[in-house]
């Protein structure tokens, strides 16, 4: 039990109580408020006191919410109705987030594969408070999390860093990192052994695959280049202005993240080809997935399909080694070969051993 409080804090004691206790499945009474600010907070409250709190609470437009309302007095024998007095109970809390809203963005922190394990914890803490105790005791699993992931401690400085750039418009100098076998994060080189510092034009941000990642160009380039957002370090916002979009390949009529994420599967630079796919009809869900809805269907059967799809080169070349059983490249020629001379490398290789 807390020390006794001053009573002019009674109301805002009685809106925690709402917002730790209760949601629509589980009102409160004011009698079970005055036990709960007996028991937590040392104040000794009666039902008028209560209910004049809570009435202000919901006439100063908090969202606090009654449960139940029913009539309360003697009734009139000859109208059958009562003295007009309506009692009130089952008083609760209406959270801005859902149960289920925020399983699911909890849900997208655990997918997550760049957000260091301390820090994934403690923002799971922050989106369990914005519930009740009775949220909390269905997610209780989620502290069971690996502690031995890699991870960058500067992400989420990156990410502010980044964020305050693109609004700004400001180019951002970085160094960009990979990890070695000792599973540490280390800085690509220089010829001269030293950290390269790299100067970008950084236009946005995506999550995509469990990773994050940053969608830009390097200064000296005139392509879009995308980087992973954790893989970056010792960040610093620069006072030249960013490359204008129209100078940037790919970007000249602006930028569309939907139709570059669908483009480009594996976050690889360059530009996108056209290719066109024959693949089996069980195929179609992960067709969807990969490449959105802007994939044209053609020469349908009873097995197979043809799809053509805007999809970035080398991100095609892995996916369709990915997928090699279940569909095959068409065109463009050049790519077609070059997935059967990766074929035959493949096999050559699992054949050494024979």
């Amino acid at each position: 039990m807390s020390a006794m409080q001053p009573k002019k804090l009674l109301i805002l004691d009685i809106l925690e109580i709402l917002k730790k206790h209760t949601d629509a499945g589980h009102p409160l009474t004011q009698k079970q408020i005055i036990e709960y600010l007996q028991r937590d907070y040392g104040m000794t409250a009666d039902r008028k006191a209560v209910k004049r709190n809570l009435t202000e609470l919901m006439e100063a437009g908090y969202p606090v919410c009654i449960g139940s309302e029913r009539p309360r007095g003697t009734v009139d024998d000859e109208t059958g109705g009562t003295d007009g007095n309506i009692m009130c109970s089952d008083f609760y809390y209406e959270h801005e987030f859902s149960d289920g809203e925020l399983r699911l963005l909890i849900d997208g922190l655990l997918f997550s594969k760049h957000i260091p394990y301390n820090q994934c914890r403690e923002l799971i803490g922050k989106l369990e408070s914005l519930s009740n105790e009775h949220f909390k005791s269905h997610v209780r699993h989620i502290r069971s999390m690996p502690t031995d992931t890699p991870n960058n401690r500067q992400m989420f400085y990156t990410i502010e860093v980044l964020d305050e750039a693109i609004s700004r418009g400001k180019q951002v100098e970085f160094t960009y990192c990979g990890y070695g076998t000792d599973k540490k994060l280390h800085p690509h080189l220089n010829h001269l052994g030293k950290p390269r510092r790299l100067v970008i034009n950084p236009y946005q941000m995506a999550a995509t695959n469990g990773r994050y990642y940053l969608i830009c160009n390097m200064d000296k380039h005139d392509d879009v280049a995308n980087y992973r957002v954790d893989r970056i370090t010792d960040i610093i916002i620069l006072d030249t202005p960013v490359k204008p979009k129209s100078q940037v390949k790919g970007l000249e009529q602006g930028f569309d993240l939907p139709k570059h994420m669908a483009e480009h599967l594996y976050m690889y630079p360059g530009e996108s080809i056209r290719v066109l796919l024959r693949v089996k009809k069980y195929l179609l869900n992960d067709i969807m997935d990969w490449f959105g809805k802007d994939v044209i269907f053609t020469n349908e059967t009873d097995e197979t399909v043809d799809v053509s799809v805007s999809v970035n080169r080398t991100a095609m070349e892995i996916w369709a080694m990915q997928y090699a059983l279940h569909a095959e490249v068409l065109e463009p020629e050049e790519l077609r070969k070059k997935i059967r001379k990766n074929i035959e490398q493949v096999q050559m290789r699992y054949r050494e051993r024979e």
